[in-house]
């Protein structure tokens, strides 16, 4: 099939599911500018100071108390706690900050409510645009994924939630993965994947979970993924906001985040207000080159992560895992893996405008070789129709990860990239945007990967996006 026809039978699809939703999809509607009123003195986001006589006096609160009435019949919470908003949702039972922005499709049911994700890009992909190596590429290819979750009220503090994802990858992208310089992680015809980022799996998600409430501010939790994503690390990057814009996995991927697709995965949690704090079994071993099938659960390794959120602005994490025999090629290398993140995002406008930020520290001790450290910065401002975003990127690789090790023996790489770009809302066809858009990045090259990557490979892309609309928040 050639990627001229897959990328016409995908818009088509998406063109002709996108007009069934807008029969039936329920928006959270736009929030309207305040109208001003000479009478009133704002002193707080929900509440108004009059001064006729009381006329006025608690309109604030009552607003409140109706938005919650609404909210609460609803059944728009999160995924797993009926006291927090949806905003909060991240991949697996990971947290993002309460004002971050949703890029997403609702849907009313029976005692809860449906809600659509995802994204697929159309793009030139060049990673040889200041010359051609021996480790450089280019593509035309299609990264894309798509995301359903049901939630459903079991009695008055019980809450079921049913999700899953899907990607396309593998057919979009090729079984290879498409062009990504000094990328690495899984396999392909039983060789290492270097300098491409791997695609992923058709099932990447399908989990079941269960909440129970004990008060507004106690939660107790299970989780169970086949796939999943275990209690370790950040919001994988395809859930962060920027991922809405750059197509392209971090190069500290299997260094941060990349257990969120994992064949057996349970998770028990409890939240006290503020904090979050849960452990899983899971499957260490990570998919393997069949990405069609469903790969043998093993819960063979284990996690736990530690979350805090002060305030809707910002979400914390810290988190731990042991990883028994993650890379099919090499089944006796264990790994501990370490993250520490945090994550802000400031309140999204009347206008859609926002900013948004993720810091991200992992590293990996395979207990064999050397300790490797991977640090990764993005933020995205959002103004109405414009959007320019960023993505500085450090990360240790061994010459065993960019398969060099005839070469370089036991050779430790710091590797740093940048990534700018900038892209543009065109319209709208329904609840669903087209974007068009443009990226650069630099590599910075080892001194002795030169030969190899030159001294500082330049890489980039245009992209044509379909995405859900922006969501305003009440």
């Amino acid at each position: 099939m050639s990627m001229k026809t897959i990328f016409c039978a995908l818009i088509v699809s998406v063109a002709v599911n996108t007009q069934l939703l807008a029969q039936h999809v329920h928006h959270q509607p736009e929030t309207q500018a305040p109208v001003k009123d000479s009478t009133a003195t704002p002193i707080h986001d929900n509440h108004t100071r009059t001064t006729d006589g009381g006329k006025h006096q608690e309109d604030g609160r009552k607003d409140s108390l109706e938005k919650h009435h609404q909210h609460k019949h609803s059944g728009a919470t999160h995924a797993y706690s009926l006291s927090l908003p949806m905003t909060r949702n991240g991949s697996g039972t990971s947290w993002l900050p309460d004002n971050s922005p949703m890029y997403m499709l609702m849907a009313p049911a029976k005692n809860g409510t449906w809600m659509f994700h995802g994204s697929v890009f159309m793009r030139y992909n060049n990673q040889q645009i200041n010359g051609k190596t021996t480790r450089s590429g280019a593509q035309f290819d299609a990264p894309n994924w798509f995301m359903a979750m049901y939630n459903k009220r079991i009695g008055g503090n019980g809450l079921l939630n049913v999700s899953a994802m899907l990607s396309a990858d593998p057919l979009t992208v090729t079984q290879r993965g498409y062009p990504l310089l000094f990328q690495s992680g899984e396999s392909y015809k039983g060789q290492t994947l270097v300098d491409r980022q791997h695609p992923h799996d058709l099932f990447s998600g399908l989990s079941i979970a269960y909440t129970q409430r004990l008060n507004s501010k106690i939660d107790v939790f299970g989780y169970f993924g086949y796939p999943g994503e275990p209690a370790l690390g950040a919001p994988a990057f395809m859930h962060r906001i920027i991922a809405m814009n750059d197509p392209d996995a971090p190069l500290g991927h299997h260094w941060q985040d990349a257990t969120h697709i994992t064949y057996g995965v349970a998770t028990m949690g409890v939240r006290l207000d503020k904090f979050k704090v849960e452990g899983s079994v899971f499957t260490g071993r990570e998919p393997d080159e069949n990405r069609y099938d469903f790969d043998k659960m093993r819960f063979d390794s284990y996690s736990w992560r530690t979350s805090f959120n002060p305030d809707a602005s910002w979400v914390f994490q810290v988190s731990q895992a042991y990883i028994n025999s993650p890379e099919l090629l090499h089944p006796h290398n264990n790994v501990w893996r370490y993250s520490a993140s945090a994550i802000y995002a400031s309140k999204v406008t009347n206008s859609g405008r926002y900013f948004t930020g993720s810091l991200v520290w992992g590293m990996n001790d395979g207990q064999h070789g050397p300790v490797e450290h991977s640090l990764l910065a993005e933020g995205t401002r959002q103004f109405t129709r414009q959007a320019v975003y960023g993505r500085y990127e450090f990360v240790q690789k061994s010459a065993h990860e960019l398969a060099l090790e005839e070469q370089f023996g036991d050779a430790l790489f710091n590797v740093h990239k940048l990534t700018l770009g900038t892209n543009r809302k065109l319209f709208k066809m329904g609840p669903v945007e087209l974007i068009g858009g443009v990226q650069a990045s630099v590599n910075f090259s080892p001194t002795r990967l030169h030969s190899l990557y030159g001294r500082a490979p330049v890489s980039g892309q245009v992209y044509i996006q379909l995405r859900p609309a922006l969501m305003k928040h009440n």
